[in-house]
């Protein structure tokens, strides 16, 4: 016996992606930006990764206002800089409380509804590249629910409190587009590194009821997000320090494509996310001074949204935060040009 009620049988990825199929020119558009990605994390280009949206999408209208302005923006950077949308559709939460992202919600006012929310995300992320012609970044909460959005997504992010997690590891090993491996909640590399090497190696595994073979995953990569010590107290791994440690230990594990994406809010700001603007500004110091940092730093992961700073779902501001605190639009577009000049 279980404590469950199975409500009702939901459709598979296939039959959701049949039903809201991709066009021939989204394909297309797709193949040409994954590659374009993935020559960055083999070292094949110098461009830089801007992985940057709200900490979760809330509403499909100024998610897509939103992503709209990021495309006029990546056009004056291209020559520098790779935008990468954060459109995060699930949002996990420590104590499972809160809102969940619009997979479970995707009106945050109404009651959970997960049919409707596995069509709202993947329209709304076909909608992005449709509109604007910048594939997007969801995180990997749930791994069964990856294949949904699968032909469409161009980088997966596994959180700091799933990447100890096997079956996370597994199905990063299958994939074929970037997958950011965080730091634990702890703060310790080793697990981040032993991620890595699972994600790049081929397995054997059970996933949505079939038996599945993986080749491996030579795009996976590190994600720094600072950490939170044993009395609670966030601290971060951004600094020079932090860096040389990395490129040490990532070496000593002889992976494949060593690179590092730093996530400039989490833990790394104590969630003071003004500080995400001071954070990137000191790691491209980093990265000017030492060739080694410069090597493996591949980007950023900024949250950033059209409002400054967070509210409470019943407030409901056009484009703030209902989760942790985003910087607002200006700032943003300000830090973006910012860090162009500074490539």
């Amino acid at each position: 016996m279980m404590n469950m009620n199975f409500m009702r049988k939901l459709p598979i990825p296939q039959e959701i992606k049949a039903q809201f199929p991709l066009s021939d020119e989204v394909v297309t558009l797709k193949a040409k930006r994954d590659a374009e990605i993935a020559d960055v994390f083999t070292g094949k280009s110098d461009k830089f990764l801007l992985i940057i949206g709200p900490c979760s999408a809330d509403r499909e209208d100024s998610v897509l206002d939103y992503v709209n302005r990021l495309a006029k923006v990546q056009d004056k950077v291209k020559d520098k800089i790779i935008i990468i949308p954060r459109i995060y559709t699930n949002k996990p939460r420590t104590t499972g409380q809160g809102y969940k992202g619009m997979v479970h919600q995707p009106d945050p006012t109404k009651s959970e509804d997960m049919l409707e929310g596995l069509i709202s995300i993947r329209k709304l992320h076909t909608k992005a590249v449709a509109e604007t012609g910048l594939t997007c970044a969801d995180e990997m909460l749930y791994p069964e629910n990856h294949r949904y959005l699968s032909d469409i997504l161009s980088y997966v992010a596994v959180g700091a409190r799933s990447v100890e997690d096997q079956q996370h590891r597994l199905i990063a090993s299958g994939l074929q587009i970037p997958v950011g491996m965080k730091n634990p909640t702890s703060g310790d590399y080793t697990v981040m590194l032993n991620s890595i090497l699972a994600a790049q190696s081929s397995h054997t595994f059970l996933y949505r009821g079939w038996e599945c073979r993986s080749t491996g995953n030579p795009l996976a990569h590190a994600i720094l997000r600072g950490y939170t010590n044993k009395s609670g107290k966030s601290l971060p791994n951004y600094h020079y320090e932090d860096l040389v440690r990395l490129v040490e230990m990532y070496s000593a594990k002889n992976l494949e494509n060593m690179a590092v994406i730093v996530d400039a809010n989490h833990n790394n700001s104590n969630k003071q996310y003004l500080e995400q603007i001071r954070i990137c500004n000191e790691v491209l110091h980093s990265c000017r001074h030492n060739a080694d940092i410069k090597k493996i730093v591949k980007g950023f992961m900024i949250e950033s949204y059209i409002v400054d700073g967070c509210q409470k779902v019943e407030e409901g501001t056009y484009g703030k935060s209902i989760t942790d605190p985003c910087l607002g639009w200006e700032k943003s577009e300000a830090l973006i040009y910012s860090i162009a000049d500074q490539l």
